[in-house]
């Protein structure tokens, strides 16, 4: 996410490595090269002209401080500006109102239908709202189809009417559906349309007055740049949304929508959205996005992922048991599965300060975790539970049982017990006060 454009920046700001002080020189130098990192983003010339006019009127007006070198100084100030380009604070969804009504628009192939699924995830587990998904795109009956599974996959109703071609009348009954039954939130899902088709953005236009939702979300594939911001400024004209959803983040993202949009419409951002899964929806932090654009991590986000998938009791279990060196493969498969659950491998990394540049050029085999579970579970319950008898008689059937070879295996169980012994060290260290255990 943001690669190209963080290693441009990085390169940028080396011009102000081992400087003294900043100057009109180098400031212009570092200056040139950030405006240059920002159009090959596909950041429009005007935008990066401003924000690199901003950054150097902050920088020649700032003193530096014996405790903060030039370059560390500049990328504060760009990390200010980035997160004021981006909304500058993050932006709630309006859930008010008996139900409250969210309409969805966008482009087709814009990611719209695994939005309004990720959303009804959203409200569900996270705002403990009941919401009604409402099947309006009756152009493309893949949609409706795509949408039921989603609901079914999250247990939520979804609203369709097999024969009605109208999304105005469909969603309007949908509305008058969800009174009936008591729902609290309605998200209704239309066609995607382009902005030059006057007839369907008139559609849309409709649905919006008939229905009045709280909250007109516009949904926007990140990896389309400029032309995505383009196309919002159209669909503001034409139905005055209220905030923007940016999808597909982990594919080839050069960072022109998130850091223009915002600029060009004056509607904030208010969720990122990654990958097929439903559960990869975040609320936009303008701030953190800075960080993460900059290689500054975003350790807050890890902390709260984290927090969402880890038991506080259970955790505190398991500590016991790692001091008493109880450890074991149930124990430890247990943990996997927590960590997969907190999403993308890489992506979680690129969190912690300093990881994400250490990691990029790496891959991440995310199928080796399913070769550590194959492994596991080719354990009988009494090897799981005492590592320790896995003699040589049993390590072979355990490689024939999981199709692995003799030398996966052993390497496994060595890093297991290596695994052990540091738990159990860092377990004492944090007893005797000298360290504290992140769970």
């Amino acid at each position: 996410m943001f690669e190209n454009l963080q290693d441009k920046l990085d390169s940028a700001f080396k011009n102000l490595k081992g400087q003294g002080k900043l100057t009109d020189l180098n400031v212009a130098t570092t200056i040139k090269e950030i405006r240059r990192a920002l159009v090959d983003a596909d950041v429009n010339y005007k935008i990066a002209k401003d924000f690199t006019e901003k950054i150097k009127d902050k920088a020649l007006g700032a003193d530096v401080i014996n405790a903060v070198s030039p370059g560390q100084l500049m990328v504060k100030i760009v990390s200010d500006e980035l997160t004021e380009l981006m909304g500058g604070t993050v932006e709630d969804i309006n859930i008010k109102g008996n139900p409250a009504i969210i309409l969805i628009s966008g482009l087709q192939g814009s990611g719209k239908t695994t939005f309004s699924g990720k959303l009804a995830n959203f409200v569900k587990t996270k705002l403990k709202r009941t919401p009604l998904l409402v099947a309006g795109d009756v152009y493309r009956p893949a949609a409706i189809n795509q949408l039921k599974v989603l609901g079914e996959q999250i247990g939520v109703e979804v609203y369709s009417e097999d024969g009605n071609l109208n999304p105005v009348q469909i969603a309007q009954n949908a509305v008058a559906h969800a009174k009936s039954k008591s729902l609290s939130v309605v998200i209704v899902d239309t066609a995607g349309r382009l902005a030059v088709d006057e007839q369907m953005m008139d559609e849309i236009s409709r649905i919006k007055t008939t229905i009045q939702p709280q909250e007109t979300l516009f949904v926007v594939d990140s990896m389309t740049g400029q032309d995505a911001v383009n196309t919002a400024k159209a669909f503001n004209d034409k139905i005055n949304f209220d905030g923007v959803v940016l999808t597909k983040l982990d594919g080839d993202t050069r960072g022109g929508a998130a850091l223009s949009i915002k600029y060009t419409v004056n509607k904030p951002i208010k969720f990122v959205s990654r990958g097929e899964k439903l559960d990869t929806l975040d609320v936009f932090y303008p701030d953190r996005m800075a960080q993460r654009i900059l290689g500054m991590g975003d350790i807050v986000s890890f902390v709260e992922k984290a927090q969402e998938n880890f038991d506080a009791k259970e955790a505190a279990k398991l500590q016991k048991k790692i001091a008493k060196n109880k450890f074991d493969f149930n124990d430890f498969l247990a943990q996997l599965n927590q960590i997969r659950k907190m999403g993308n491998i890489k992506d979680l990394l690129g969190m912690i300060p300093g990881m994400g540049k250490a990691m990029k050029d790496i891959d991440i085999d995310e199928g080796a975790f399913k070769k550590i579970e194959a492994m596991i579970f080719s354990m009988t319950p009494e090897e799981r539970s005492n590592p320790d008898i896995l003699n040589g008689n049993r390590r072979k059937r355990i490689a024939l049982g999981s199709g692995s070879d003799i030398k996966d295996v052993n390497q496994f169980i060595k890093q297991f017990e290596e695994m052990k012994k540091t738990m159990k060290m860092m377990t004492k260290m944090a007893g005797s006060g000298k360290m504290k255990l992140p769970f």
